[in-house]
């Protein structure tokens, strides 16, 4: 009788062992902390109902440009954007020309204009910056508390150019590991604001879960922060009685929210990254599971679902615009929406264009 059945058995039985080791006992920096996430909305029926109202986006500006996520339109009506690369460019919407500002020799992530002409930076690598009228590149802050920035995210910056309010998303997790930061569920995000006249950072919000997009709601009374990690948006009040403090401002999101904006008036547009995962909720009080989640993680793609998601909240946290598409070929993942005069401007963490939706057809429910 051949031997050579028996010795692939025996291969087969040392590779299981080998992978069961592997996802059981393998090192990881990840300490997963025990919670119980709400459970999660329907997308079947109700508010967040599936659709495909993000199949008409076009695809806008300059082309084959790697991870465009943030996005300011200029003056001069142009589109500027960070790239994966570090570049930063700037493009008309309806041309495919491309030219370089500058290189943060990081990950610039979010964007803001300040009053003076300054473009102010959030660079997952580098901290907060600006890029001054001759393009020079300035560090303003990279700590806050004594603590590094290990993950800056997202800024905005007040009408009097006095502030600009950012996130750290995790001071323990660094850029591309927004997985593990995540899956952990450590709560080490902050939300900061800088001092552009003694430049100073202060904490405003700490033990944020994933702190990721930030915007300033009317009349600048408050900031709103995305936390990516706990599927919400918590608010701290600048102004009035309940200065100082902060709430919920919405909960039990049916996705990752990404980044977040303001159109100034009534309305704010969160982007999700993608939909909630239930892997990721039924394990959440499973700390033991997730490190084995992690540690697959090293090895296979993140399970990532490729959809379109975009919501329109009012100044009362209601939903007021519910687009999507899961088609194939869909623009996702959408980490940024804009909205700029008639249009809904869309940007992306990991796609290679800008695009944009009418204004009308992102507010029209039919």
């Amino acid at each position: 009788m051949s031997t050579r059945p028996k010795k692939l058995r025996h291969l087969l039985f040392v590779l299981v062992l080998a992978v069961i080791a592997f996802l059981l006992l393998m090192p990881t920096k990840v300490q997963p902390v025990n919670w119980t996430p709400p459970k999660a909305p329907s997308l079947k029926d109700g508010v967040y109902a599936e659709n495909q109202r993000l199949k008409h986006v076009q695809k806008v500006g300059a082309q084959n440009i790697p991870g465009p996520e943030a996005l300011v339109l200029d003056a001069q009506g142009l589109l500027i954007s960070g790239l994966h690369d570090g570049r930063i460019i700037r493009t008309a919407p309806d041309s495919q020309t491309l030219e370089v500002l500058a290189n943060t020799g990081g990950r610039p992530l979010g964007m803001a204009l300040h009053p003076d002409g300054r473009l102010i930076i959030a660079d997952g690598i580098k901290g907060l910056l600006a890029l001054d009228g001759a393009r020079q590149l300035t560090t303003l802050s990279t700590s806050a508390n004594g603590v590094p920035l290990g993950f800056t995210d997202d800024v905005v910056v007040d009408a009097e150019g006095r502030y600009a309010y950012f996130s750290d998303a995790s001071s323990r997790w660094g850029y591309g590991q927004d997985g593990e930061a995540v899956i952990e569920h450590g709560a080490d995000g902050r939300l900061l604001r800088y001092d552009f006249s003694h430049g100073t950072t202060e904490v405003l919000l700490d033990h944020l879960q994933f702190a990721n997009g930030v915007a300033l709601g009317p009349d600048e009374n408050y900031v709103l922060v995305n936390e990516t990690g706990a599927y919400r948006i918590s608010r701290y009040w600048l102004k009035g009685e309940r200065s100082g403090s902060h709430d919920l401002f919405i909960d039990n999101l049916p996705g990752l929210p990404d980044n977040l904006s303001f159109n100034g008036h009534e309305r704010f547009w969160v982007a999700l990254y993608s939909p909630r995962n239930p892997l990721l909720d039924a394990f959440a009080g499973y700390p033991s599971l997730r490190k084995v989640m992690v540690r697959a993680l090293m090895v296979v793609p993140k399970p990532v679902e490729r959809k379109a998601f975009v919501l329109g909240l009012d100044t009362e946290g209601k939903v007021i615009a519910n687009l999507q598409d899961g088609s194939a070929g869909n623009y996702s993942p959408i980490t940024t929406a804009r909205e700029y005069g008639n249009w809904l401007y869309l940007g992306s963490l990991t796609n290679t264009s800008l695009a944009r939706l009418p204004l009308k057809l992102a507010l029209n429910a039919e």
